[in-house]
């Protein structure tokens, strides 16, 4: 071979080189552009580091309710809790233009990007032609179950279906159908949810008297009346993070102004919303203390606007006459001291007929003798 063939040979073999080289590059750089533009996909299963501090930028102006309009504005005490937070802004909104504000449209990820799996049993259910994700859930505030009280999950519910219908459609075969609606989220019964427990919240009057209509106690207010001490001391006197029967009982002997208000709710979201026939049947709550009735928490506000859950004594809610007022579930709710009453009554009532008849039985061959 000669030098020019041989000169000619190597540089090609240098190009092929470096062309690899750059594809690799290219490769790698379109990965994590995805990556910082759709985040962590769940249903691949692949994840990066935390990137919550590098929202500061984005919320230096879009936390400031006076910077941007209303529809562009985030809480950035709510938002710092949820997921979308810790894996970051640029996760849904990677390719925003280096002139933002700019007056133009600012990109965002689609949600089945990264939540595949509930976006196909969401798509099985009856809200899929309805509404889509943003129609329930603000993506600058997701928040677990735990996180947030039935009556604040009712709520989202309303914005579409309105309570007054709701309460009159269900009307039509619930026996008290507005107390139902009160006492449950919707999805409890309009999903396949399974594994409930009990939740209560620290409810208050909304005119501070004992017979007005309940709504959930505030952290402000919660806090004032702990006297500047944690909002669950109010119930947890001994602040060991679990509540047993007697403070409970404490707790209601002793505040006038608050009660307790549970909701039976899913340890586990369904996105699949659909009208269950096993949920109009009364036993599917209304049976005799299930294993399920006797989980409960009481779920207590946080500044940030989350609930912190905290444990009860397993049980607890069995005993409603004493510990949870306003909530309680026939059958699975049962006191035994209310038994022994309505059992002491049947039969006193049934001593007078007896007696009189058995006496009667004893001296039926005198009457005969008598009559004739």
């Amino acid at each position: 071979m000669t030098d020019n063939k041989l000169k000619d040979a190597l540089l090609a073999k240098e190009g092929y080189v470096n062309y690899i080289k750059r594809l690799i590059v290219t490769v790698s750089i379109a990965g994590w552009a995805s990556l910082c533009a759709f985040g962590p996909n769940t249903a691949c299963g692949f994840s990066y580091g935390d990137q919550s501090g590098r929202n500061e930028a984005c919320l230096a102006c879009h936390a400031d309710a006076r910077e941007v309009p209303r529809t562009s504005f985030v809480d950035h005490r709510q938002f710092g809790k949820t997921t979308h937070a810790r894996i970051g802004c640029v996760a849904c909104h990677g390719q925003v233009s280096e002139g933002h504000p700019d007056g133009g449209q600012v990109p965002r990820a689609q949600c089945r990007e990264c939540h595949l799996d509930i976006d196909a049993e969401y798509a099985k259910g009856l809200h899929a032609t309805k509404a889509g994700c943003n129609g329930c859930h603000n993506p600058h505030l997701v928040q677990s179950l735990k996180e947030v009280s039935g009556e604040e999950i009712n709520r989202i519910c309303s914005g579409c279906h309105n309570a007054l219908e709701m309460t009159a459609t269900h009307g039509e075969w619930l026996p008290q159908s507005e107390l139902h609606l009160r006492m449950l989220p919707c999805i409890t019964c309009h999903t396949g949810a399974r594994n409930y427990f009990i939740s209560m919240y620290i409810v208050k009057s909304s005119d501070d008297s004992r017979f007005g209509r309940q709504v959930v106690a505030g952290y402000s207010e919660l806090k004032q009346l702990a006297g500047g001490r944690e909002v669950v001391s109010l119930i947890d006197a001994n602040a060991d993070d679990y509540v047993s029967v007697e403070e409970l009982r404490l707790f209601n002997r002793t505040q006038k102004s608050l009660r307790l208000h549970g909701m039976m709710t899913p340890a586990t979201a369904s996105h699949k919303f659909e009208i269950l026939d096993n949920r109009r049947n009364c036993t599917f709550c209304h049976t005799s203390g299930p294993g399920v009735m006797q989980t409960s928490f009481i779920a207590v506000p946080e500044k940030d606007g989350s609930f912190k859950r905290v444990p009860v004594e397993k049980g607890a809610v069995l005993d409603a006459l004493y510990v949870a007022p306003d909530f309680y579930m026939m059958g699975s709710t049962k006191n035994q001291a209310l038994n022994n009453i309505g059992l002491a009554i049947i039969c006193c009532g049934l001593v007078m007929p007896v007696g009189h008849g058995f006496v009667r039985f004893l001296t039926r061959k005198n009457r005969k003798r008598k009559e004739h």
